[in-house]
């Protein structure tokens, strides 16, 4: 209970106490957009990192060195948990923006970061809407913007390893020609989903799959990306199973 409490306080006192560095760097970007970028990247991720560290998160990463420093990608992630974002996140190397729900920008400062940190939001009801959003992540990382997705569209509830992955999610880097990368984590479901309300410590695996161009696949792949994707996904995660077990 102590790790929710605090982990809860420090969200809200650095949101309260982040408005007039939101103020200065909106001013910045003006002036400097990738700077704003850059910046907000660095805050929340520093912001992130303590929310793991008072959570307890213990990560084990893999494959890191697998992400391209000197171009954008489609992140492309499995979603157990609302700690996903925040494990994930400080570990992009370059500005990333997360499409999430539309929901997300009824939250008061919250939602400036995440404008900050170019990222999209999703209207599930509108599909003209969601077309649009896709077309802007498009034009973002022809412009040099990560976008990191999770194609099952919702966080899984089930014991199921993962969801279907909506075909839709890999038209960002199959128009912009980015390599997509496969990002797998197991046992995020620990930190609270499993027993909410309250954050308990645990230990998580990231892994990240080899850069996947879309471009260079067969035909037959090209057209079912989704499951050529989930397919290397599920073969990764079902391997981090086996060495979560043994530690």
């Amino acid at each position: 209970m102590i790790r929710t409490i605090l982990a809860v306080l420090f969200v809200a006192i650095f949101l309260i106490v982040s408005l007039p560095i939101q103020l200065v760097l909106f001013i910045i970007g003006k002036f400097n957009p990738m700077f704003l970028k850059k910046a907000s990247l660095a805050i929340v991720s520093w912001a992130f990192n303590v929310v793991n560290f008072i959570s307890g998160v213990k990560r084990t990463v893999i494959g890191e060195e697998n992400v391209p420093k000197d171009q954008a990608v489609l992140y492309v992630g499995n979603h157990r948990s609302i700690f996903d974002i925040v494990i994930c996140y400080p570990r992009v190397p370059n500005p990333t923006g997360f499409i999430a729900k539309k929901e997300v920008l009824k939250v008061p400062l919250l939602n400036i970061w995440m404008i900050f940190m170019d990222c999209l939001f999703l209207d599930r009801k509108d599909i003209r809407k969601g077309l649009e959003m896709v077309l802007t992540a498009i034009d973002k990382v022809k412009n040099g913007i990560s976008i990191f997705i999770y194609p099952e569209g919702t966080r899984i509830k089930t014991d199921e390893p993962m969801g279907e992955f909506h075909k839709g999610s890999f038209k960002i880097a199959q128009k912009s020609g980015c390599p997509i990368v496969p990002v797998v984590i197991n046992h995020s479901e620990d930190i609270l989903e499993k027993h909410k309300p309250f954050i308990k410590s645990a230990k998580v695996i990231v892994e990240y799959c080899k850069p996947i161009i879309p471009s260079e696949l067969s035909k037959e792949d090209q057209k079912n990306i989704d499951n050529y994707v989930k397919n290397i996904m599920l073969e990764t995660y079902l391997k981090n199973e086996k060495l979560y077990s043994e530690n």
